[in-house]
């Protein structure tokens, strides 16, 4: 019991920090003017003020207002990548869970064979090969992350394909389609929130990592990774170019990661 309160409460915490970071990342733009785009020459690389409270990068942009930037693209482009993953991964897995036979046999294999390759590389060179805009990076991190969705749902429709309650479903009537919409999907529902949670992480750390490596947002775009790649060659005279966006990402994706776990728990039906 206590090991469950305390779950619950990380995952409130959890949710509570990352939609404050959803709110900051949507709602201060709106409200203040920050423009992460606008040059000022002569204050390059100055230190946090009152009138910079982050500081002032190589060109003199207001390191607050390119942090906020990149928040509203890494959420978005995770956000976007994973909604694709889902629903290509779900649509697949659903099939070959289902249907079996010849069927399950080559969507299984094709998964194996995009896992045969290691991720960020394959990312890496989907990203040049697209060509470096926020649309083709959605579209790589997509292709990489739909496999563990799609064996995922795979392995849940076999395992509730042989319960009672879809024997029941047929001898009524009612198509496969609707039998796995209506019936199976639900009861795989929290082990696919689960793994979302978890996948929105991975697609913020390589939407940062292809950034930082020139493949992923065209410049000027903000992005934490491409805000890390500019100030690691001022690191010893100007370390808050690096300070923020690090610490930025690496607590988006531990509270990504918090909430996973405390969702893995709360939603495990082992525990019940």
């Amino acid at each position: 019991m206590r090991n469950e309160s305390r779950t619950r409460r990380t995952a409130l915490v959890a949710s509570a920090v990352l939609g404050l970071v959803v709110l900051v990342a949507i709602v201060v733009p709106l409200l203040v003017p920050l423009d992460p785009l606008r040059t000022d020459l002569p204050g390059r690389l100055r230190p946090p003020s009152l009138a910079h409270p982050l500081g002032q990068d190589a060109l003199g942009r207001d390191v607050l207002a390119r942090l906020v930037g990149g928040a509203r693209l890494s959420l978005a482009v995770g956000a976007a990548a994973v909604g694709l993953s889902v629903a290509v991964g779900v649509l697949l897995g659903a099939v070959a869970g289902w249907c079996g036979g010849w069927v399950d046999e080559v969507i299984a294999r094709g998964i194996d064979v995009l896992l045969a390759f290691p991720g960020l590389l394959l990312a890496i060179a989907l990203a040049a090969v697209l060509g470096p805009s926020v649309r083709n990076l959605i579209v790589a991190l997509a292709i990489l992350g739909w496999t563990g969705y799609a064996r995922l749902t795979r392995a849940q429709i076999r395992a509730l394909r042989r319960r009672e309650l879809t024997e029941a479903a047929l001898a009524l009537g009612a198509s496969p389609v609707r039998v796995v919409g209506r019936h199976l999907l639900p009861l795989a529902l929290p082990a696919l929130l689960v793994q979302a949670t978890f996948g929105l992480s991975g697609a913020i750390v390589a939407e940062a990592s292809l950034s930082f490596l020139g493949v992923g947002a065209p410049p000027p775009t903000p992005s934490w990774g491409a805000m890390l790649d500019e100030g690691r060659q001022f690191m010893l005279v100007a370390p808050h170019l690096v300070i923020a966006p690090g610490v930025a990402l690496a607590a988006t994706v531990l509270i990504l990661q918090l909430l996973g776990d405390g969702l893995r728990d709360l939603l495990d039906v082992r525990q019940t």
